[in-house]
């Protein structure tokens, strides 16, 4: 299982700093929500954030984007850094069109599906896709509880991926925290996003005890 801290719950004063901090604490990768006010409520990174972390981590950065037209943002993330860009179904008009169009700029592809958001909706594509992002909470704000009827979707999704012997991980995020993370790994999930858990103390720890959860 990979742990993917997000840094939504960081201190913002201090990015450089907690970066460095989950990445001495174990982390495979550093999420990045990116909003925009607009598709969720809330507003908060862009492109410039991912650059100015970009010299700071060798941690692969996670960029998930929460904002209407997200094509806009394509070309900058490639120029400032970004390893994934992860797209959301709900968001994106010619889905296709935007998966290719993150490929050709060096990142990987992914969409990311709202928790009633079924995932029949982008079995046309799965072949194409680098990951798929199951929310276990509705998008917008960190320290949310985990809804367990994603649970359904995180098997259905390992299952589909078996079946037509593709390479996408399945990523969750969302009231991820040591108890949660079992249901996550018993169904699939390769990719775990914690954001509270993993900063509200020692995160080491935290990182620590999602690990030893996955066994």
């Amino acid at each position: 299982m990979k742990i993917a801290p997000s840094i939504l719950n960081a201190d913002i004063g201090r990015m450089r700093e907690e970066v460095k901090r989950i990445e001495d604490a174990g982390a495979d990768w550093v999420h990045v929500d990116i909003m925009d006010g607009h598709f969720v409520p809330n507003l908060t990174f862009g492109a410039n954030m991912v650059e100015a972390l970009r010299p700071h981590t060798k941690l692969l950065i996670d960029c998930h984007m929460m904002v209407d037209n997200p094509d806009d943002y394509v070309e900058a993330l490639a120029r400032a850094g970004a390893d994934s860009m992860t797209v959301h179904y709900e968001a994106v008009t010619h889905l296709h069109r935007t998966i290719q169009s993150i490929q050709s700029h060096g990142m990987k592809a992914c969409v990311a599906l709202n928790p009633a958001t079924p995932v029949s909706v982008i079995t046309p594509i799965l072949s194409m896709l680098d990951m798929v992002l199951v929310m276990s909470v509705n998008p917008g704000f960190g320290g949310q509880a985990f809804i367990p009827e994603v649970c359904d979707k995180i098997k259905e999704l390992a299952v589909y991926r078996e079946k037509i012997q593709a390479h996408y991980l399945i990523e969750v995020d969302g009231g991820v925290d040591d108890h949660t993370i079992k249901s996550c790994k018993a169904n699939g999930a390769d990719v775990c996003v914690s954001g509270s858990f993993v900063y509200r103390g020692d995160s080491k720890a935290a990182i620590d005890a999602l690990r030893q959860a996955c066994y």
